[in-house]
């Protein structure tokens, strides 16, 4: 069975997940990190694609993303994978491939997912046992939506922005939603949807999606259909 392409849709929230090869470091050390992030940001603002969340982990990293073309993330995410692979061989003295295949992705509905994505994304940490809070963890966008620092490469979206009527409001709330965690129905459709490349929202969502492409935008339904 062939696999379906992508799910890409321009103006729609993309979570994203590029691994490790058989789950291998992507960095050693901070010095990786922070050429990995470097180029996540050069590519995404070259191929006009907003970067509104994201952590790194050792074997692995997810980003939020809203292009403006279909070509965007594609794009944005082949230039980051062949130039940092090149540049972490030539460092450490190794050959090969680095990732485990191709990155997995969904498309997310604002309304209903983004925020519980963005908070599956800043907790990583946390579940990983890294951190007991995400505050303590420094590579991911935690840090800037509680308001502990101003990242300049980020481009907070509208549903995170109606959060407060000020900074602060917002700081605030979005630190409470986090705290609070997420249900484990939540998690489990994140994960699922992301790593099978289905959308991630309720059946007008899909239905929505559906007419903005060609490319089937939900698991098919079990069995044969009914007989006519």
């Amino acid at each position: 069975m062939s696999r379906l392409p992508r799910l890409t849709v321009p103006g729609y929230p993309h979570h994203v997940i590029q691994r490790g090869n058989n789950r291998q470091p992507i960095v050693v050390d901070d010095a990786d990190r922070q050429q990995l992030m470097a180029l996540v940001f050069e590519h995404a603002r070259a191929n006009q694609v907003a970067v509104h969340a994201w952590v790194l982990m050792d074997n692995h990293f997810h980003l939020l993303l809203t292009p403006t073309t279909a070509e965007g993330v594609p794009r944005m995410m082949q230039a980051v994978g062949r130039a940092y692979v090149r540049r972490f061989n030539n460092r450490h003295g190794r050959t090969g491939t680095l990732w485990e295949g191709r990155y997995k992705s969904t498309l997310v509905q604002t309304e209903r997912y983004l925020l519980a994505c963005m908070a599956y994304i800043e907790l990583n940490p946390v579940r990983a046992g890294l951190v007991s809070d995400p505050r303590e963890y420094a590579w991911s966008s935690h840090r800037h939506h509680i308001g502990q620092l101003a990242d300049r490469h980020l481009a907070p979206h509208p549903v995170y922005w109606a959060l407060g009527n000020t900074p602060f409001a917002r700081e605030a709330s979005y630190r409470e939603f986090v705290h609070a965690g997420l249900a484990t129905e939540q998690e489990r459709r994140i994960v699922d949807a992301t790593l099978h490349g289905w959308a991630l929202g309720d059946d007008e969502f899909a239905r929505s999606l559906q007419r903005a492409t060609d490319r089937r935008v939900v698991r098919a339904a079990r069995g044969r259909p009914p007989a006519l």
